[in-house]
């Protein structure tokens, strides 16, 4: 039979990062299963383009300079930059609050590559894992930036459906209907897409034994 994708809840009560066997997974891989890689968001990466820090920083900075050139020609230059200050100052927090929570997203979470699947272990406050076999993907889209730092969004198969609130922002932006779990801002992405191709087009081409009744019957996976 094949796997099919499924998301993993933590149970409540205890920290779950303590139990993990290996970092990342929420237990043992099958004997014969090889991890090729795993990773994490960058988070710098992560706070600009899931977050639009740099969006949020122009914002404010643009409310200063309008606050300021309002009223430059109305008062002294100290009290028309001390109007202004105050949108300095909200943005700086704002911006720090994006920047901690892409951090702490960051840290957070363990993305997974071996030759059978994607394991996705992500989440801040609720930690959930994602258990994605190459047998249900469909297909892998790479955004790469210039910085090689890159997002792999995975289309997957059948009836599964996950939440994209649940999922953010570890997925394909604006994809809600059918929501693409992705591999957000990992760095040296295309290798990663390369390694993750390879290994998908030959575990999907791999044929399995399986036992029906008292014969043995030779199906793809």
């Amino acid at each position: 039979m094949s796997q099919k994708p499924y998301a993993q809840a933590p149970a409540h009560g205890h920290d779950d990062f303590e139990i993990e066997p290996i970092e990342g997974l929420p237990e043992r891989p099958p004997q014969g299963e090889q991890i090729l890689w795993q990773g994490r968001p960058d988070w710098w990466t992560l706070a600009c383009e899931a977050l639009w820090l740099k969006w949020v920083a122009s914002y404010f900075g643009l409310l200063a300079l309008w606050r300021f050139g309002s009223l430059v020609d109305l008062m002294p230059l100290g009290r028309a930059i001390g109007a202004a200050l105050p949108f300095v100052l909200l943005g700086l927090f704002v911006c720090g609050l994006l920047a901690l929570v892409a951090y702490a997203q960051a840290r957070a979470t363990v993305y997974t590559v071996t030759d059978a699947r994607v394991v996705m272990r992500i989440g801040a406050a609720l930690t959930v894992t994602l258990n994605l076999p190459y047998t249900q993907v469909g297909n892998a889209m790479l955004d790469l930036r210039r910085s090689g730092t890159g997002t792999i969004a995975l289309e997957t198969l059948g009836d599964t459906k996950l939440s994209y609130l649940v999922c953010w922002p570890h997925v394909r932006p604006w994809h809600m209907k059918r929501t693409q779990p992705a591999l957000r801002c990992i760095p040296e992405a295309e290798r990663v897409a390369e390694m993750l191709a390879e290994a998908a087009e030959a575990r999907v081409a791999r044929p399995t034994v399986a036992r029906a009744g008292h014969a043995n019957a030779v199906a793809a996976e």
